[in-house]
């Protein structure tokens, strides 16, 4: 794969912490996998509905993938589709953008234009 920025949901408050840290090691889903769950801007709509229905508090980062480097790997997930996978902490220095991903009135999630995947409200 070749997708040069790639998203993860995370709750505000997680991020926060890891970003006075230096590093994200993940939210308690990646630490139980062993790898840092993220999604391409495709996959982003079904991720946040599937994983983070009706959750508040969230946010969208976006992350450079050339720095991560053979840490990252792309595996076979939801109907096979190849998600991208960190397996190291991710340094919060290769976040090219975090913003806020609230709720609709409609209970979907509002996703900035620079990450609404298709279908999604933007």
């Amino acid at each position: 794969m070749t997708d040069a920025t790639i998203y993860k949901i995370a709750p505000a408050a997680l991020w926060e912490a890891a970003a006075r840290a230096g590093t994200f090691d993940g939210a308690p889903v990646d630490l139980a996998d062993g790898y840092i769950h993220f999604s391409t801007a495709d996959q982003l709509g079904e991720t946040a509905a599937k994983h983070f229905a009706d959750q508040n508090d969230l946010v969208l980062i976006a992350v450079a993938t050339a720095p991560l480097g053979d840490a990252l790997k792309w595996e076979p997930s939801r109907g096979g589709a190849l998600f991208p996978h960190l397996y190291a902490p991710l340094p919060t220095s290769a976040a090219i953008w975090v913003r806020a991903l609230p709720l609709g009135e409609d209970g979907r999630h509002i996703f900035p234009s620079e990450a609404a995947p298709a279908g999604a409200p933007a």
